[in-house]
């Protein structure tokens, strides 16, 4: 069972978060408080997300009431030995992307729940094979959906081929458990007509954790907080 008579807050500004945790049945509240973003050098792979997703629940601390329930959550791509976070501009954005070209990478993302008496972090990875892509699409897909909220400069609903279900078998049988299946098919991003590029070959793991909140694993913890 969901925790009851908590008011529950996401902080996040990413509108792929909101959709997601509305699309597994959570009410909420969307609040944000600015954050220094920073951490510490030695921090590799899962342990940067996670130091950033409990640093923006302590940011939290001075305004929890009794029975509020913060989220919060941080994304990122590992990628030979480094790590990318979102671009500054698009020039950056176009760096990162000939990187993950025709490349194996991990995201990560780690997940904070907060309240005045607990709080309970986790993180889950997922592996993500690209496509190859030319200068013409990496151009394209930069100026057509502007990734620069996003870790990695893409967004992976939109570099799906034609006709891949992204999510893996685990996923789908939790959709389907919790009555929210239609959440398995990738949204359309808004107020883009035009072709998308086809860059992700393979997922291994959570697809919902590419897209930056992995609620397979964030729904068990909440109904065992």
């Amino acid at each position: 069972m969901l925790p009851e008579n908590f008011h529950v807050i996401l902080a996040s500004k990413s509108p792929r978060r909101q959709f997601l945790l509305h699309g597994i049945g959570i009410d909420f509240e969307q609040k944000t408080m600015e954050v220094d973003e920073s951490f510490p050098d030695h921090l590799h792979d899962e342990e940067i997300p996670l130091y950033l997703c409990r640093k923006k629940a302590e940011a939290f601390q001075h305004v929890l009431g009794e029975k509020t329930l913060i989220i919060t959550a941080d994304t990122i791509v590992w990628i030979n030995g480094h790590v990318l976070n979102k671009p500054a501009d698009e020039e950056e954005a176009r760096i990162m992307l000939r990187e993950l070209s025709g490349n194996r990478h991990e995201v990560y993302t780690g997940v904070c729940l907060k309240t005045q008496k607990k709080e309970v972090s986790f993180s889950v990875r997922t592996d993500v094979l690209f496509n190859e892509l030319s200068e013409e699409e990496i151009t394209f897909y930069i100026r057509a959906y502007k990734p620069f909220d996003k870790a990695g400069s893409y967004g992976a609903q939109e570099c799906l081929p034609p006709g891949m279900n992204p999510c893996s078998g685990e996923e789908i049988a939790f959709l389907d458990r919790i009555g929210k299946s239609r959440l398995a098919v990738p949204p359309v991003s808004p107020g883009v007509k035009q072709r998308s590029i086809h860059a992700i070959r393979k997922i291994e793991g959570s697809y919902f954790n590419v897209m930056g909140l992995p609620v397979m694993e964030l729904y068990g913890e909440l109904e065992a907080f």
